[in-house]
This record gives C-alpha cells, sequence and structure tokens, in this order.
C-alpha cells in the first residue's frame, strides 16, 4: 500500500482531527444555507490568506465526495501583490495540490490614493472583479472565505463606525451582477480554529499587504478584533451572542430601519402614525 500524499493526509485531518471545529460547522452551513446545489458553478476566491485557504481544502472535499453535482472553479485575484507576494500566493495553492486562476487588478493603486475608508472601497472593488471574473469562467456563486469572528467584527463595526446595525450574511444575492450570488461557507467556524488548523500544515500563508493593515494599529478591523478578544475572555459566547442579535432583531425596539440599502427610513413617528413633526412635537411639549 503507497503512502498517504500530503494532499490526502490534508483531506484526512479535515474530516478527522478537525471533524468538529472545522468539518461539521462547515457542512451545517453548506446544507443549511443550501450554497452547492445541483448545477452550480462556483467560484472559489483564493487570496493566499489562512481563510481561504482552508475554504479551498474544504470545497475540494466537499466536491469530491459530495453526492450533489456541482463544479468548482479557484480563482485568485492580484490586487498589486509584490512579485514575491504573488509567488507566496502560488506556493501556498499549489500545496494544497490546487492551480488557480490568477487575474491582475490595479487595487492596491487606486486604493492608496483615497483617505475616507479605504477597507470599504478595497473589499467594495474586489467583490466587484470577482463577481465579473466569476461570471466569466459561467460561474453563479462565489466563495469567500469569511469565519465566525468577521461576522462578529462586522457587526460591532457597523454600529461602533458606521453608526447603523448591519450584519455580514452566509448567502447574498448580488444586486449588480443578476444570478450571481455570493456564500460564506466557513460562516460558523471560529477563526481559532482555522489558525490550529494551519499551524499542522506547514503552509506559509500572506496577510493582507495594504496600508491600512501596515499601519501601526492596523486599522478599525484590528481594534475590534483586540475589543473581541478582550470581551470573550470575561464572556465565552460573546461572539455567539453578537451574531444571535441579528437573528433576533425585535422592530418594535428601534428608532428606526429601512428594508434595503437603498431604502427609505422609517422611523418610530412613522409607526406611530400621528404625523407629528419633530419640531412641533418639541414645541408641544414645552
Amino acid at each position: 500500500m503507497s503512502e498517504p500524499t500530503p494532499r490526502d493526509q490534508r483531506e484526512h485531518d479535515l474530516t478527522t482531527r478537525f471533524r468538529k471545529q472545522i468539518w461539521r460547522p462547515f457542512l451545517s452551513v453548506v446544507s443549511r444555507y443550501r450554497m452547492a446545489q445541483p448545477g452550480d458553478r462556483i467560484a472559489v476566491c483564493l487570496s493566499g490568506g489562512k481563510d481561504s485557504l482552508l475554504l479551498a481544502l474544504c470545497m475540494r472535499t466537499l466536491k469530491k465526495y459530495s453526492t450533489v453535482p456541482f463544479e468548482v472553479v479557484y480563482l485568485s485575484m492580484d490586487p498589486g501583490y509584490s512579485p514575491d507576494n504573488r509567488a507566496r500566493v502560488l506556493a501556498a495553492a499549489r500545496s494544497l495540490g490546487i492551480s488557480p486562476e490568477v487575474f491582475d487588478t490595479d487595487i492596491y493603486q487606486v486604493v492608496d490614493t483615497v483617505d475616507t475608508s479605504p477597507c470599504h472601497v478595497c473589499a467594495a472593488m474586489r467583490r466587484g472583479y470577482l463577481y465579473k471574473e466569476a461570471q466569466k469562467r459561467g460561474c453563479n456563486r462565489i466563495a469567500l472565505g469569511h469565519h465566525r469572528d468577521d461576522a462578529a467584527e462586522t457587526i460591532l463595526l457597523s454600529i461602533l463606525y458606521g453608526g447603523q446595525f448591519s450584519a455580514m450574511l452566509p448567502r447574498l444575492k448580488s444586486e449588480n451582477y443578476p444570478g450571481m450570488e455570493l456564500i460564506r461557507p466557513l460562516y460558523e467556524v471560529r477563526e481559532r480554529a482555522i489558525r490550529n488548523w494551519l499551524a499542522t500544515t506547514g503552509i506559509t500563508p500572506i496577510t493582507c499587504a495594504c496600508r491600512v493593515t501596515r499601519s501601526r494599529d492596523g486599522g478599525k478591523r484590528a481594534r475590534v478584533k483586540r475589543l473581541l478578544a478582550m470581551l470573550e475572555a470575561e464572556q465565552p459566547n460573546i461572539v455567539d451572542n453578537i451574531i444571535a442579535s441579528s437573528d433576533r432583531v425585535n422592530l418594535a425596539t428601534l428608532l428606526g430601519y429601512r428594508d434595503g440599502l437603498d431604502a427609505p427610513v422609517t422611523t418610530l413617528m412613522d409607526r406611530l402614525g400621528e404625523g407629528i413633526q419633530k419640531a412641533d412635537f418639541v414645541d408641544r411639549l414645552f
């Protein structure tokens, strides 16, 4: 009997050693939100970071053993990496037995000129490029490697820095690319589980090489990550509670809400139906 290859060993470790922390949560999300349906062609987005590497391995393993007929395409976007970083991305992918299709963009060059919300601009540009390139290849979905910690951090970021309550969804229809959807199969996987998995592989991932993450404090998301770590040390289920809050929103207790990004805001006074303008209301009080 031949010795297992590194690729076979990584698949085996994923479904046995990391079954509880990674494989089962991954399968649960894929099943619950119907992320891989017959006839789907899914673009798995591979950045070379730890999250996207694990996602690629999970999707490849799912494709190998699933009875559902779907296809997987591996895409890698170069936002303006140095030659060394680009080589590291491809080397990390090869260590999993994956050769992604690479396409070039000028995202870093553009974002370097942005002073306000550069991370938001970067994320929007990345998303647009990925949708476009996935469509060219006949895909109807793009899969991103966002995990459970990312989801909790996004909720806090929207509250603390955006002045609104907005959650990161596990499955989302694209508004600008008809027929396309975004899926996040690692939605229930904790970041610490991904770090533990990575430590067993010997793979060297890359981290975001933009100017924001190279800054002294790593940007707003890094600050929120540190805040969450401090809170979780006091209350272990804090991340689960934050995400659960987005599934249990009580509209009756909100001052206002809107149904969609560009939809008008429905305020408390609208719901009361009294037709009283704010200024008139203040005058009547005094």
